[in-house]
């Protein structure tokens, strides 16, 4: 299983002796299986996957590579970890500090017969360079947003809500075999369009406005996420320069990624176009994030991101324009980072279609 012996590897270089993982991504991540409860222990000697009843059989079936075992009713999951540490001769073990509360950790803490120390990004950079059937997962999920974009577009017209037309995405979307959605979709049209992150409410759509949907689903636990503003009837002669500016930058910012360059400079690519067409201003967020088992990772496009692209990781190209009062434009594609330069994984058309 090479994301254990990446794991492994990520042991011998560390300063410590296991790692527990105890949050459902990096659960997720290490073993390929969902479970609502259960913990992950890894050393160099052992990988154990500890859960309930409830998915026991289900984890035998799907997981390779790590040993499952069940957690009896009466036996706390420190127990049980605890016998894994003392067969080990653990001193010490990392702990999912940035997804524990603090009473949790403090829990751990105390319980665990080992010195806890904080996991950090240990696990997060490792999850930074997607594996090919990492990358399957996410065009898959990303092939279904697309089929579920092609038929909403006939439902867009007078008189609908912008609620209905995020429920029929959610429908479509889990029609056609996503798992769940990646986020609440964002539908926005007029002007609440110029809002980045408006929550879909019962305005309806008319004549002339913008609807700018953000959406994406989920496939084997992995993310898809995209963005595509139509128009409704007609546009103006402005509606019209901004859509065409936003391309432009997104455009840009694609042919500036690649691995090896501070995300700061793909942001820089696409703003400096949104700048010379003055709308600096109304360009707020960054050129983009990366997406996998969560919607939002690392490593980032963003004004402050100086870290390197690394090679495998998708990373999000969505700049926009967003006119108070007036609408919003925002076109989103993901970017798969390669040596010299991306692979755009998004096939969905982005010229402006007027429905």
């Amino acid at each position: 299983m090479n994301r254990l012996n990446e794991l492994r590897q990520m042991l011998q270089d560390a300063s410590y002796d296991a790692v527990l993982l105890t949050g459902e991504i990096n659960r997720r991540y290490a073993t390929g299986f969902h479970s609502t409860a259960g913990v992950c222990y890894l050393s160099q000697k052992q990988a154990v996957f500890y859960t309930d009843f409830r998915y026991t059989e289900a984890a035998r079936a799907a997981i390779d590579g790590f040993e499952v075992r069940e957690i009896a009713r009466n036996v706390a999951y420190s127990a049980a970890v605890n016998e894994l540490i003392d067969a080990d001769d653990v001193k010490r073990i990392a702990l999912e500090d940035k997804t524990l509360t603090h009473c949790d950790y403090a829990h751990w803490k105390n319980a665990l017969h080992a010195e806890c120390v904080r996991l950090g990004d240990d696990v997060a950079k490792l999850r930074m360079c997607k594996e090919d059937d990492e990358i399957m997962s996410i065009v898959a999920a990303q092939r279904i947003a697309e089929q579920a974009f092609d038929e909403v577009l006939n439902d867009i017209r007078e008189g609908v809500t912008e609620r209905e037309i995020a429920a029929r995405l959610t429908y479509l979307m889990l029609h056609y075999g996503a798992e769940n959605m990646s986020f609440d979709p964002i539908v926005v049209s007029g002007a609440n369009s110029s809002k980045p992150h408006g929550v879909p409410t019962d305005k309806t759509v008319a004549a002339g406005d913008f609807v700018t949907m953000d959406f994406g689903c989920i496939v084997d636990g992995y993310c898809s996420d995209m963005t595509r503003t139509v128009a409704l009837g007609h546009v103006t002669d402005e509606m019209q320069t901004v859509y065409d500016t936003v391309l432009s930058a997104q455009l840009a910012g694609i042919a500036c990624a690649k691995a090896g360059i501070p995300g700061r400079d793909v942001d820089a690519a696409a703003r400096r176009v949104i700048e010379q067409a003055g709308f600096g201003d109304a360009f707020g967020h960054g050129f983009g994030h990366s997406v996998g088992l969560e919607i939002h990772e690392n490593p980032n496009a963003s004004p402050s991101a100086a870290d390197l692209l690394p090679a495998g990781a998708v990373v999000t190209a969505e700049p926009g324009v967003y006119l108070p009062g007036k609408f919003g434009v925002r076109i989103e594609d993901m970017l798969y980072i390669i040596e010299d330069g991306c692979v755009n994984l998004t096939e969905a058309s982005k010229q402006l279609m007027i429905l």
